[in-house]
Parts: C-alpha cells; structure tokens; sequence
C-alpha cells in the first residue's frame, strides 16, 4: 500500500486552513529538540500507540506525520492504520524538505507556549523587574512578595530565596491568601522567562490592586547575577479558599472571558460534541494534581493549569480542536481559557465544572501484543552462553548509570538493527508498553522469540546480579532520546543557561507573518 504524502507548501497551506490537523514529530525526544516545525506536536515513534489516544482521540482526524526522511514515519503509518486511524500521510521528505523549502525550523521544546509568552510580554508590556533590583529591594526591605508560578516539584529542587510557590493557573484564586495588602510588590518569577511572563500577567489582566511584575529570567538570572539559590523549600499556597472572596473572583473570571470571547457550555451541549465524528474533542482539568486525584469527572483528563498554557502540546495535539476546561469553583478555568483562547484555541468552560455531571468516554486504549516473560537467572544463564541479544529499552541516560552486563541500549526506530541476527531477543524495561510496542517491530522483521525481562533491574538485583555503567556508552550521538540542549543549565553551567536565554528571546525572529497571525494576544 502506498503512503501518502504532502509536500512542504501543502503542509503549510493546510496549517493555516481552519481546518483540523494533527501534525505529529514521530522522532525521538533529543531529535525533537534539535529542530522540528513549529506546530509540530512531540510523539515519539517508541511510544506511538499509548501516546497518540490522549493527543488525537479522533480516529478519522487528519494527520500529518514527520521524521528525518528516514523511513520512521512510513511505519508509523501503518502501525496507526492497524489500530484504526484513517487520514494519515506523511511530509515528504521529513523535516530536511521543510527546511529546504526555506521554513523555518525550531530547536527547543514546547515552542509555540515559549513563543506566546514573548509574545504577551511584547504586546501588553508586563513590567519586570531584573534580578539586582530584587536584590537591592531586598536590601532595602521594600514591602514585596515572590512568588514561583512553577509546580511545586520545579520549585522544591531550586528556587529565588524567599518565594512562595504558586503556579500560575492558581494565582487568581489564592493570591489573597499570600498577600493581603493591595500596596505589597507581587513578583512572580520562574526559571526562565516565559511562566514569570505568563504569572504577572495573568494577575493583571485579572484586574488585581497590586504592583505586579516579572522576574526577568528567573532563577537562571539569580545565578547569573552570582545570587545564590534556596533548595528545598517547602513554601506554597495556601490550600483553602476564602469562600466570602469567591463570588468577587467568579465575577472577575466572567469578565476575562467575556473581554476575550471565552464562551460557557453546558454539559449537555458537550455530550452533543461528544457524539459527533467530525470533530475533535479534549475535556481537561485544570486544577492542581491533589483535586483531581480526589475526584473529577469520569475521562476527564488531567492538565494543571499553568502547565496546560506552558506545554499545551504535551496534552492536545490536534490543531483547532475543541477544548473544554473543568474547575471546581468557577476561577482558574476561564482564566487558563483566556490564555488558551490568545493561543488560537478553540477553548471553552463547563459550567458547573466538576459538579456538572458530564461523563467523557475513556479512549480506547491500543491493543497491543503481549510479550512472553524471562526470568533474571534465564537471562543469565542466556548471556553467559551467548544465545540472546539483550536490549535494553529504558532512556539512554538511565543505561549510561546501570543496566545489565552484556546488554545494549536501543529504541524502537532502531530495535531490528540492535538485535542483529540472535535468534532470542531479550527486552530489558520497566515499561511493559514500551517493550510491546518494540515487539510489533521485531516480529514483523522475522524475530520469533522476543521476551520480556520480568521485574526489570530490579529483579536482576534481587536475583543477586550485579549491573554496570557505561558512562560514554551509548555515545552522545546515539542518544535520540535525550535532548543534549541546553540540558545541563539547572546544573550550574552558565553558558547553558545564557544560551536558553537568548534562544528564549530570539524565537519571536524566526516567526514568519502567517505563523504569527495565528496567536491571538491581545485580541478582544
């Protein structure tokens, strides 16, 4: 059967046609971040068919696929049509072509979010404060507040000494509880720019009393600026909400939406979308990780708030697709919605949020094939007389620390190459999927007998097995899977982090007119 494929100006055409499209970068994490267009949505070829069910839960959406030119997305083609999506073709050429036909290309991760931030800076002026006059208000004792707009996980491994964890999404809602003085300095910093960007000027366009600024490149611009980091803190907000303030914020929330056309819908209204085939569905919600674990609404999916506008692409990959957001109290959906609305989304609220009674089918999930397990001591035992090829299929960074004697690192694209001519193979995984995904590969090259290691590492150990580490092995260049950029700038590498700065500020230069035209900000 032959694949179809798009041409480069097809794919650009068709990404600013209206319509619906998934655009999905089937390559690896580390050839990801290395350059992939623009609105390309991240699904690694290793984890096809668990990732795309969340991404793209239409099975007669219209999908694009690209890879290096290689041949990736031709098996990616026919591993999605097996488990039954209809429109997919692929960028002729993979991302070579696109660049040759003079587009642009983008190095990093979650690019159009990075892009929106510099953007909202650019367009509503949020004031900002850099990293010595901090300092020098700190000196000065000024009546001011920092608060981190990160998950509490980021903020726990560093932070602006003093701050206050907050993330973004929750700053409407529980900045009263940190601040109650309207004259106290509101400074919201992150890491780097774009969720210090994004915090301050959620708070703004939310229309409360206080000085509100940006920390100009956060914890990076600390370090820079020879400042030393706090590590460990256990600060955050608080986890109650004053309920005599909530009726002043749900009237605030209402008018942000109306300011940016934001639109309520019923559940009834969203059960009519679900059932219809034609169009993409994504019910999320936005609270913090604690409320949903408590409870929320049967298939709805999780996305915290500030991260949904940070990483949109980690948890919708179809372009134009309906977005619903769920809350519990009528604040933090409409203000992500806001923002999601200036991204060029297609967002809505459920009215009623987590009460509202709506019931979101759960994807099905892909049938993959089941892989016959081997025990440590098999495994062993196989080793020691040469009958297997064990691969091992956890992330590079992790063999590089400790994996089995005698086995190697691989990854799905290159599994059949790895396994050589062993009539055994050995797949070594804590992800069950990972390794069934893999085996499709393998047993379509030939490959009868593929086992499963039972229990990992971890069984290995407690069999009494020592493991070794390889700490140039597999070589930098092997390691698909790892995004070598920038990646060791919250480890102390100054250059790393001046680097991801200036990448930070320049992506709005590589932005053509038309790419432009999609985001919203600003727009009432």
């Amino acid at each position: 059967m032959t694949t179809a494929t798009v041409s480069p100006r097809d794919l650009k055409n068709m990404l600013h046609d209206g319509g619906e499209l998934a655009l999905l970068d089937v390559r690896e994490e580390g050839q990801f971040g290395e350059g992939h267009l623009l609105f390309a949505t991240p699904l690694p070829y290793s984890r096809l068919e668990t990732g795309i069910v969340t991404l793209v839960p239409r099975k007669n959406a219209r999908i694009v696929l690209c890879d290096d030119g290689d041949g990736v997305a031709e098996r990616a083609v026919k591993r999605l049509n097996a488990i039954g999506y209809s429109d997919v073709s692929v960028l002729a050429g993979g991302n070579t072509a696109w660049g040759a036909a003079g587009y642009a290309m983008f190095k990093g991760v979650n690019v159009p979010s990075k892009l929106f931030g510099e953007l909202v800076e650019h367009v509503y002026n949020t004031p900002r404060v850099t990293v010595t006059e901090l300092a020098q208000m700190k000196e000065r004792n000024e009546d001011f507040v920092i608060v981190d707009g990160r998950p509490y996980t980021e903020y726990n491994k560093m932070n602006i000494p003093g701050g206050i964890c907050c993330p973004n999404a929750e700053l409407p809602l529980r900045i009263r509880g940190i601040v109650s003085n309207p004259k106290t300095k509101i400074i919201v910093n992150c890491a780097g720019r774009t969720r210090s960007i994004m915090g301050a000027q959620t708070l703004l366009n939310f229309g409360i009393e206080n000085p509100v600024y940006a920390l100009e490149n956060g914890t990076q611009g600390w370090v820079l600026a020879n400042f030393e980091l706090e590590r460990g803190a256990t600060r955050k907000y608080p986890d109650t909400i004053d309920t005599a303030a909530l009726p002043a914020l749900q009237a605030s929330a209402r008018q942000l939406m109306a300011r940016h056309n934001v639109a309520t819908v019923s559940a009834a209204q969203v059960e009519g979308w679900l059932a219809q085939t034609d169009r993409s569905l994504s019910v999320i919600d936005v609270r913090t990780p604690e409320e949903f674990a408590a409870g929320s609404l049967p298939g709805a999916v999780h996305a915290p708030g500030g991260q949904l506008v940070q990483a949109t692409d980690a948890w919708v990959g179809v372009r134009n697709a309906r977005i619903v957001l769920v809350d519990s109290e009528g604040v933090r959906a409409p203000v992500v919605a806001a923002w999601l609305k200036q991204l060029g989304c297609d967002v809505h609220v459920l009215q009623g949020g987590v009460d509202s009674g709506l019931k979101v089918p759960l994807p099905a999930q892909a049938a993959l094939p089941p892989v016959a397990k081997i025990s440590a001591q098999a495994l062993k035992q196989a080793l020691e007389n040469g009958s297997c090829s064990a691969l091992y299929l956890g992330p590079s960074m992790n063999y590089r620390q400790q994996h089995v004697p005698g086995s190697r690192w691989s990854i799905r694209p290159r599994i059949v190459r790895d396994a050589g001519n062993a009539k055994q193979v050995v797949l070594i995984t804590r992800d069950s999927a990972v390794a069934q995904a893999a085996a499709i590969d393998l047993a379509e090259a030939g490959f009868t007998d593929v086992r499963l290691l039972e229990g990992g590492l971890a069984a290995w150990t407690s069999a009494g097995y020592a493991l070794e580490a390889s700490p140039g092995v597999p070589a930098d260049s092997e390691c698909i899977d790892y995004l070598f950029f920038v990646h060791d700038r919250h480890t102390g590498n100054r250059e790393a982090m001046r680097q991801y700065l200036a990448w930070e500020t320049g992506l709005i230069r590589q932005l053509d007119a038309q790419d432009k035209g999609s985001f919203r900000v600003g727009v009432l």
